[in-house]
């Protein structure tokens, strides 16, 4: 007689775990929820709801409000805006906030840490607060020549300095933790070899913190480009508005579409998915540096 082998005796699944996943596949369906409502909405004529109300099944789904939105709104002169406004911001964030984030992080003085903390700080003030000074501030600014308006208010240089200035002390602090972790003995032997703190920062830091740097160029490009806030209260002229603000102009004085609405704002959405999937990789390689470290 030949010996049977012994089955495998089946895993177990705890109920804890099943508990779980369904908790993650509820909170996933109610994220999702609101995005696929409005992809519905946006594929049927505003005619069809309105006699059958959007809670009923759709004889007719088509891409016409799509591509009305996109000419009846002008989409592509606000997309040019909005990339006008966003990549300038990034870059110069990403810049400035390495820069501080080199200094107070490689070298060692009095205020190292006091100075770290004021740009940090930065991020704990209300938006709300600033409103009105800023607003008076960009009035009394003159710049002619460098500005359509002469001034810094309703100017895409406006929105790309107020940008800079909210989004760097968030940048500073993750960059500056980042590159503490960053052996000293590359920077000391540089030194030895006749290396200048330019050099320093651009040829042997900078390049070592690309992961970093990805990923807060990811997060920025979505923060920034989706603001509406500062595009509302510093930019007064139609045809200077980002493409966030520049959606009323599918809302008329005495009707509005809501499936042309939706259509659009699920237009505006689309840049904000392509930059996290071109950048996915470096985002979660960014975030979770560190991690296995203990």
């Amino acid at each position: 007689m030949t010996a049977v082998s012994p089955a495998f005796p089946r895993a177990r699944v705890r109920p804890a775990r099943l508990v779980l996943h369904l908790f993650l596949t509820v909170t996933a369906l109610a994220w999702l929820a609101p995005l696929l409502w409005a992809v519905y909405s946006a594929l049927r004529p505003y005619a069809e709801t309105s006699t059958k109300g959007y809670v009923s099944w759709p004889d007719k789904l088509s891409l016409d409000n799509f591509t009305d939105a996109f000419t009846q709104s002008g989409m592509a002169h606000y997309f040019g805006n909005t990339l006008l406004i966003a990549v300038p911001a990034v870059l110069l964030t990403l810049f400035a906030s390495s820069c501080v984030a080199f200094y107070v992080s490689r070298f060692d003085f009095r205020l190292n840490l006091a100075l770290l903390l004021v740009f940090t700080a930065g991020n704990l003030l209300p938006q709300q607060v600033v409103i009105t000074p800023l607003y008076r501030l960009y009035l009394l600014i003159d710049l002619p020549g460098i500005t359509a308006s002469g001034k810094l208010y309703d100017s895409a240089l406006g929105l790309v300095l107020i940008h800079v200035a909210f989004q760097s002390g968030f940048c500073t602090f993750v960059l500056s933790n980042y590159m503490r972790m960053l052996p000293h003995e590359l920077t000391e032997a540089a030194l030895v070899d006749g290396a200048s703190v330019w050099r320093l920062y651009w040829q042997i830091v900078l390049p070592l913190c690309r992961p970093a740097m990805a990923a807060l160029a990811t997060l920025l490009s979505i923060w920034i480009y989706n603001d509406f806030f500062w595009a509302i209260v510093l930019v007064a002229t139609g045809e200077n508005m980002p493409i966030t603000s520049a959606l009323q102009n599918l809302s008329g004085q005495y009707f509005t579409d809501p499936n042309l609405i939706a259509a659009g704002a699920l237009l505006t959405a689309v840049p904000t998915l392509l930059v996290y999937f071109a950048l996915q990789r470096q985002f979660v390689s960014g975030l979770t540096l560190g991690a296995n470290k203990g």
